[in-house]
């Protein structure tokens, strides 16, 4: 359960984390053409490089185009890397990755274990008007808010999503619905690109900025 003191203890002793999971990991065994049937099926079903029980090629949705193909920002890369370090390597965040630096919360997102983020793109934050969210970037307790406002306990799978009420690590509720690839947070938030893992969360790009 998450203890709502002030926001900041919140954000500090809450589990928080970003990002994209076990896409490509390095344990798999190699397979040779002398491969025996059992191990060439088992390739088959646990797909290729897993690192976790989630690989990258889960991810979905159109946003998901923009995501890097390759290198530290690609979802292969992004797996490797809790979710703070991992999301400041995708251009597609860059404007969350300075708000998590300006509310101060790198270091407790990097170090939670078992969340998902609702994560918006630069566009997102592109359509609030620039004076608003630069007061909003200078508000080290009302951006905390916010930001908080979009992480929830759990690693909340695209089925989880169907019809669900979550409570934030700012305490409100979050509640999303959908099914297949489609998906909406909170009624208008649709998600562009989802089940994006990274280390230590499920993350689900949305193109819109959650308010609590």
């Amino acid at each position: 359960m998450i203890r709502k003191s002030t926001l900041a203890t919140a954000a500090s002793a809450a589990v928080l984390a970003l990002g994209l999971t076990a896409c490509g990991g390095t344990g798999g065994e190699e397979t040779t053409d002398s491969a025996s049937p059992e191990e060439t099926q088992e390739t088959q079903e646990t797909g290729e490089e897993t690192t976790g029980d989630m690989t990258a090629t889960e991810a979905f949705g159109p946003g998901c185009a923009a995501v890097p193909e390759d290198g530290a920002g690609s979802f292969e890369g992004m797996a490797q890397d809790p979710v703070a370090t991992a999301a400041s390597n995708n251009p597609v965040l860059s404007t969350l990755v300075t708000a998590v630096g300006e509310a101060d919360l790198v270091d407790t997102l990097n170090s939670a274990e078992d969340i998902t983020v609702f994560a918006p793109t630069n566009e997102a934050f592109a359509a609030i008007p620039e004076e608003d969210l630069n007061a909003l970037l200078a508000d080290q307790e009302q951006l905390t808010e916010v930001l908080t406002y979009h992480v929830v306990e759990g690693r909340q799978s695209p089925a989880d999503l169907e019809n669900g009420a979550f409570t934030s690590l700012q305490g409100g509720e979050v509640t999303a619905e959908g099914s297949g690839e489609d998906f909406t947070v909170n009624g208008d938030a649709r998600v562009v690109c989802g089940d994006v893992q990274t280390a230590n969360a499920t993350v689900y790009i949305v193109d819109t900025v959650l308010m609590p």
